[in-house]
């Protein structure tokens, strides 16, 4: 049986970790626009696997950047929703249904 380690134990990988000194706004962000620096970082991190077991976003209903991911109450944000919405996303004039707008009549 192991015992979980304290929050003291976790300060060395903390500090090795590539979003370290990243302002809070980035590495907590709701926003895909808004977590791309944390997300790069995770790309070159040392320390990812231990930041996702120590963080354990899914069980804690984490919001931000976790080990490589953007997560929102505890799941993971889909990549190619994140890609849409960095990319502007949203649909184009079709409405919230994305389908073609009715041509507007005149009054007669």
């Amino acid at each position: 049986m192991s015992v979980p380690s304290s929050h003291s134990d976790h300060s060395g990988w903390r500090a090795a970790a590539a979003c370290a000194g990243m302002p809070p706004q980035v590495v907590f962000a709701r926003r895909p626009a808004d977590a791309e620096p944390a997300l790069r970082a995770c790309a070159r991190c040392p320390v990812a696997r231990e930041c996702e077991e120590t963080v354990d976003p899914a069980h804690t209903w984490f919001d931000g950047v976790s080990a490589g991911r953007l997560w929102h109450n505890g799941r993971p944000v889909d990549p190619s929703r994140r890609n849409r919405a960095h990319a502007g996303g949203g649909t184009s004039g079709g409405g919230q249904h994305g389908g073609t707008p009715a041509p507007l009549r005149r009054a007669a």
